[in-house]
């Protein structure tokens, strides 16, 4: 979608053209969870094309968009990656200081599954139970006690009594914040238990925290490399659990059982409607006054959204990008930006 919100004049057109045009080398900050996927493309792009390899900051999605929105001219970035759409306060910040024309793309989604060995017990998960499973301290009458949970029925008596063994994506890897924001602190808060916290006198910062504060006995392993290193802790454990991008879940269904997650079975339809829980859209931001002006700009906006690099066989996926079922019409948009 283009957020074309009021034309840019041609006196703002030629002011980006001449302050930009000492800059040869695109610009992008945001979103810590699109980072991997951002520094990836780049990277490739640099490889593959004439230009500089683009310079990817983090900085998460607000400090991006507010970047984003500064104004026109080689000292402010190109484009804006985020993890949620574009807010209308920062649609009118971007406008009080010229940028008036911006295009939206969206380039796939966050969406993790949670799978065991195909031989073993099946699971219905909703996010408390995860929580409740891997939480660092459980709050009871009005205390933290630490987690000493052992076995998935004492989580839930509807589970079998199988050993808690999660292989959970690491603090480096890209699904780090969708797994502790759409399980973890969602079953919290699912819960009744971050309330609990606040009432209890706990500022609501501090509640989140302890909320996502994940259990280090051993129960949960960080896994930092990819998900083959996930699925061979599992082919060495078979009490394991692992997180995994769907696209890898659906390349290894012979070794593999998804369970559901608050009724929901993981799809790529399930996901890119958001019924699917534990899933969320990624979008990245064009300051579309730079296109033309900087080089390379739209080609890498392009090649970022291509086929190759976003859809479901591409390299994204492997990272954990969920592809988007409507990844032709963003090429469409890209392919108009600018003209």
């Amino acid at each position: 979608m283009s957020l074309k919100l009021i034309a840019a004049s041609a006196i703002a057109i030629t002011a980006v053209a001449s302050a930009a045009s000492a800059r040869d080398q695109v610009q992008v900050a945001g979103s810590s969870t699109v980072l991997p996927y951002a520094s990836i493309v780049a990277e490739a792009f640099g490889e593959n094309f004439d230009f500089p390899t683009p310079v990817v900051e983090s900085g998460g999605s607000s400090a991006g968009l507010k970047r984003f929105c500064e104004g026109l001219g080689e000292n402010t970035i190109d484009i804006a990656n985020a993890s949620r759409a574009i807010r209308e306060k920062e649609i009118k910040a971007c406008a009080e200081a010229g940028v008036t024309d911006i295009v939206e793309v969206r380039f796939g989604y966050d969406g993790i599954v949670f799978a065991s060995d195909i031989n073993g017990n099946s699971f219905e998960f909703t996010p408390v139970d995860w929580y409740k499973a891997l939480t660092a301290q459980h709050f009871v009458d009005g205390a933290l006690v630490e987690n000493t949970l052992t076995t998935w029925d004492q989580v839930n008596p509807a589970f079998a009594a199988q050993e808690i063994q999660a292989f959970i994506p690491g603090t480096k890897h890209g699904t780090r914040e969708v797994f502790e924001e759409k399980v973890i602190l969602q079953g919290c808060e699912d819960g009744g238990y971050f309330d609990a916290m606040v009432a209890s006198g706990m500022d609501e910062d501090t509640a989140e925290e302890t909320c996502m504060s994940i259990r280090t006995d051993g129960r949960s392993v960080d896994i930092d490399g990819d998900y083959t290193e996930t699925l061979a802790r599992i082919d060495a454990d078979s009490n394991g659990i692992g997180v995994f991008g769907l696209a890898f879940y659906e390349n290894n269904t012979d070794k593999l059982q998804v369970a559901t997650m608050n009724g929901v079975v993981p799809t790529v339809e399930a996901i890119a409607t958001g019924e699917y829980p534990v899933s969320r859209p990624l979008y990245f931001y064009i300051k579309e006054a730079h296109i033309g002006v900087i080089p390379g700009l739209k080609e890498y906006a392009s090649f970022f959204v291509s086929d190759d690099i976003a859809g479901g066989e591409g390299p994204l996926a492997a990272y954990g990008l969920v592809a988007d079922p409507e990844l032709a019409e963003t090429q469409g948009v890209v392919d108009a930006a600018g003209n």
